[in-house]
């Protein structure tokens, strides 16, 4: 009876372990969000040491993406991104004027960029449990297990740590503060340029305008 017993032991106990495996084996990685089509956030970005708030207003729809910069004590810029590929890059009062178009053969992100990404587990960040992923080998990707709504991004190559401070779904910049400054339209230098770089504060544009925060994606991430 004994011996019996133990048998039966042994053998619910190699069971119930072949049907863990079967279920870890059956499960699916989890895939990134989409970004929502129109949403409002604040990032507290650090790059070695130069911090910097940007206020992203993302909108699909329209086709116009938005980077509002402001450098610690330092300058306002603003980074004006239209699906055509045209982005303008300006100042306005009490800054001195200034203004750089730039043309891309890219639009905006499209809502859906992350496909693709490589899930690489769950970690704590900002004291958030985040699902995590690798873009491209270039970018980490953080987004909260429970609400789904991204956490912090780090770019691999210049050490740049973003912290998303509020996510709005839905948020909608005024139709009039979409519009370039006039003198964007006078006899300002034009650079043509075949990958955008939404995202990334690597890119120097018009004497350091950092506010970007993506660079270097395929081109099938972005509209056309």
């Amino acid at each position: 009876m004994a011996s019996g017993g133990i048998y039966l032991v042994l053998l619910l106990f190699l069971f119930l372990q072949h049907s863990s495996l079967l279920m870890s084996k059956g499960e699916e990685d989890p895939i990134p969000s989409d970004w929502p089509h129109q949403f409002h956030s604040v990032l507290f970005i650090n790059r070695s040491g130069s911090l910097q708030k940007t206020d992203l207003w993302y909108d699909w729809p329209n086709g116009r993406n938005f980077n509002i910069i402001q450098h610690q004590l330092g300058v306002l810029k603003y980074d004006l991104e239209w699906d055509n590929g045209t982005s303008f890059y300006y100042t306005l009062h009490p800054f001195n004027k200034t203004c750089k178009i730039i043309h891309f053969d890219v639009g905006i992100l499209r809502p859906n960029w992350l496909h693709g990404a490589n899930y690489l587990g769950q970690h704590y960040v900002d004291n958030f449990l985040c699902n995590v992923w690798e873009k491209a080998d270039f970018l980490t990707y953080y987004e909260h297990v429970l609400t789904r709504r991204p956490v912090m991004w780090i770019f691999h190559s210049s050490g740049m740590t973003a912290h998303v401070m509020t996510f709005e779904v839905g948020a909608v910049l005024e139709d009039e503060n979409w519009q370039a400054p006039a003198y964007c339209f006078g006899e300002n230098e034009t650079l043509n340029q075949r990958s955008r770089p939404l995202l990334d504060p690597q890119v120097d544009v018009h004497h350091g305008f950092h506010g970007m925060l993506m660079r270097e994606l395929p081109h099938s991430a972005y509209a056309k």
